[in-house]
């Protein structure tokens, strides 16, 4: 799953659990629904992965996409000058959109058997979590 800054679901790919993640960047970036701003200026788009996606082929793929591709580990936050932490890891974002996603039962336990209706179920759930996100922000 790929999400924005605030959690919101960009794209989602669905793949046999023994594939790796890293080979599943490109088919994620190819799902982003709608697209990223335009560069006015000389400043790329950033992306944030987790360690799955440290070595130089999803470096490459990340960078073919147009992205500046940050890798943090577990446990490694931002240091200032001094060493203090200054902003936390923001792999949690896609934690906490996978969990509202699991609110859906049929997310949560896989029912489908045809790996199309399951992707159908998933994106079905990102544009409902979409659509109350928007409501409440109207309301």
């Amino acid at each position: 799953m790929l999400t924005e800054g605030d959690g919101g679901p960009l794209g989602i790919v669905t793949a046999p659990a023994n594939r790796h993640d890293s080979l599943l960047l490109q088919d994620g970036l190819e799902q982003i629904v709608t697209e990223p701003p335009s560069p006015i200026r000389k400043v790329r788009q950033h992306l944030c992965l987790d360690k799955a996606f440290d070595g130089g082929p999803s470096d490459a793929t990340a960078r073919v996409f147009g992205y500046r591709p940050h890798v943090r580990r577990i446990g490694e936050e931002k240091h200032d000058r001094r060493g203090r932490k200054t902003k936390k890891a923001r792999r949690w974002v896609a934690e906490r959109t996978i969990s509202w996603l699991n609110r859906c039962r049929a997310i949560l336990v896989r029912w489908a058997k045809k790996s199309e209706n399951y992707l159908a179920l998933n994106k079905l759930a990102c544009a409902l979590l979409w659509y109350r996100r928007l409501y409440w922000l109207r309301n």
